[in-house]
């Protein structure tokens, strides 16, 4: 996405249209579209090529950028798990590895960077009923591998707030739940984790629609980054007006909700009643 956006700038500064940057290369406008959005991967030839046609020919400075390509090109750590890992789903875990801030609203399930291996195995079932057994274990091994995120230098701030749906659904039995409950108050005393509770008392909230997250990011180039899911596949919003509605929403949610120094006292009591 930073590669796409300066090979975009660069055409800009250069005055040229999709068009003749397209013949540039011998490909359609919708190529280069495609390059500059992301979309597609970056081809050497093809980024060498365009960064001639618009005036970079410094020895120093098109070498960089091919370095940046190759790197960008590079498989994620993710890609082990291809075997289970929907391509669509692929984008959320690169954009959740970078982000600097992620925040989000989760009306049904506790979030998977915060879930048990339990209750991310009794999830998946759930999810995905005919799956076999190999194939859960493989998705739980990626929730985990995801969520070293959270331990590593310069961690992002991971800011949810959560439904009080989530912790009244009995998900895989008392003593799952019980677990569960247990590690989101540990949660609660990291430094780069706030979680929020949205009590059925607060009444109706901006985003009873659905779950969704907001990726924020360090590197200028990237805009944050919003993503919704369904059944069958998920849907990312860079566009700032779209972005600026979740981010609304999610200000007022976390201003209905019960604040967040309160968070671990509600968990603590609800894992009394189960």
């Amino acid at each position: 996405m930073v590669l796409g956006r300066r090979l975009q700038d660069l055409r800009e500064r250069a005055g040229l249209s999709y068009e003749q940057a397209g013949r540039a290369l011998d490909v359609t406008h919708a190529t280069i579209r495609r390059m500059e959005r992301a979309e597609v991967g970056l081809k050497l030839p093809y980024v060498e090529k365009l960064l001639m046609t618009y005036g970079i020919t410094a020895p120093e400075e098109i070498g960089g950028f091919l370095a940046l390509a190759r790197e960008a090109n590079r498989p994620g750590w993710w890609h082990s798990f291809r075997d289970v890992l929907p391509d669509w789903f692929s984008a959320f875990v690169s954009l959740e590895g970078e982000a600097s801030i992620i925040r989000a609203y989760e009306p049904h399930y506790v979030p998977g960077l915060l879930q048990t291996p339990a209750y991310a195995r009794a999830v998946l079932r759930a999810g995905l009923p005919s799956a076999p057994q190999e194939e859960i274990e493989r998705l739980v091994d990626l929730r985990a591998e995801r969520q070293a995120l959270l331990d590593r230098d310069a961690a992002p701030l991971l800011w949810v707030v959560m439904d009080e749906t989530v912790l009244r659904r009995p998900i895989g039995g008392r003593e799952v739940m019980h677990e569960q409950i247990g590690a989101l108050m540990d949660a609660t005393e990291r430094p780069n984790v706030r979680l929020q509770v949205m009590p059925f008392a607060a009444g109706p909230h901006p985003a009873m629609y659905g779950p969704f997250h907001i990726f924020r990011f360090q590197i200028q180039e990237l805009p944050d980054v919003a993503y919704t899911e369904s059944l069958v596949g998920g849907v990312y919003f860079d566009e700032r007006d779209d972005v600026s509605a979740f981010l609304e929403a999610l200000d007022r949610m976390s201003a209905q909700a019960s604040p967040a120094q309160s968070t671990k006292a509600i968990l603590d009591g609800m894992r009394k009643e189960i």
